[in-house]
């Protein structure tokens, strides 16, 4: 009978040195590569001067103070501020806006409406904010996918700021526009070179939030604004509108208000309003959803789906600002924590 055995040592010999030898040789050298990719990421972390850098938000529920890492902090205002389903450029630069907003707010001694030893709230009075807690529950099921998209829209703008004439912007936001958004000087008192009035055709398209309608009692109309309507016919007169196509002033009753004061005072979405008089009703009909200056998130949104990136979006929306480091003047505060 013949022996098998020179044939078996032979393929396997054969099989020693093609295919196992080389992977003992590779091994180490893949190991070492990936050891070495791991100290160089963990030597770029350390050295980021970003590291270190904290906002002490006041968590209004809870009534305490929470110091946040600055890109944390970044990542939870993305995720409260914008539905993490938008596209990936308009989270992008949503991130940008966050982002400046907060360094701006860094850079103040003493923040206008913030409890003493914080540095910001997490309400609409400044950004809201939610914690990786809060975002859970919010998102349920979706969480992992959407934080890790909120996650990347952040991370690729890492230390990222918008800035005019080499200082931080007032990064000014907002949902939905009437199809422009608004000068500044038309809704707040200042003028501002680059939050100017510009088209926002995206919007009646992509947002269910650009149409309302809200039906007040005709009394609870005159207590807020503090005037008599008569008590038939036409309640008051548009007597301007603004160059984004908001009311400017109206006359209601015998007296004169800015739209915005009527938008506040009635807690309409939109100072882009008319209304009809039905009985002992007013309804009070409004386009878009917020105040109007800066950039439209929902227009942000239509500008990615039409293939922008995030700095022509922030470009449109703030006009002749540049992209910025926040590093550049986070340097120049008291936020670094101890290490």
């Amino acid at each position: 009978m013949k022996s098998w055995k020179p044939l078996i040592l032979c393929i396997t010999a054969t099989f020693i040195l093609t295919v196992v030898v080389p992977v003992l040789v590779v091994m180490p050298f893949q190991g070492q590569e990936q050891e070495n990719l791991i100290k160089s990421k963990a030597q770029a972390t350390s050295s980021d001067p970003l590291n270190g850098v904290e906002v002490a938000v006041f968590r209004s529920d809870q009534e305490k103070i929470d110091q946040i890492p600055l890109e944390e902090y970044v990542v939870g205002v993305v995720a409260s501020e914008m539905p993490a389903d938008f596209e990936l450029e308009a989270l992008k630069a949503q991130a940008l806006a966050a982002r400046t907003y907060i360094t701006k707010l860094l850079l103040q001694d003493d923040p206008a409406g913030v409890p003493q030893g914080a540095q910001v709230t997490d309400t609409i009075s400044h950004q809201v904010y939610k914690d990786d807690e809060e975002l859970r529950s919010l998102w349920k099921e979706d969480y992992e996918e959407n934080k890790k998209k909120i996650e990347q829209a952040v991370d690729e703008t890492r230390g990222k700021i918008l800035t005019y004439a080499n200082e931080p912007i007032d990064a000014f936001y907002f949902s939905t526009s009437n199809g422009y958004t608004e000068n500044s000087q038309d809704y707040w008192a200042n003028e501002v070179p680059y939050l100017k009035s510009v088209k926002s055709t995206w919007d009646q398209t992509s947002s269910p939030k650009y149409e309302d309608q809200k039906s007040i009692p005709i009394e609870i109309v005159e207590t807020a604004l503090n005037i008599t309507l008569p008590e038939q016919g036409e309640i008051g007169t548009i007597l301007e509108r603004t160059a984004g196509e908001r009311v400017a002033t109206v006359q209601l009753g015998e007296q004169t208000f800015t739209g915005r004061q009527v938008r506040e005072a009635l807690e309409l979405r939109s100072s882009d309003f008319t209304w009809t008089r039905n009985g002992n009703e007013i309804l009070f009909q409004t386009e878009g959803y917020g105040h109007g200056v800066g950039m439209s998130q929902y227009g942000a949104n239509g500008m990615a789906r039409e293939g922008k990136t995030a700095e022509q979006i922030v470009t449109y929306y703030y006009q002749g600002i540049e992209i910025g480091k926040a590093t550049n003047f986070l340097k120049k505060t008291v936020v670094y924590s101890t290490p």
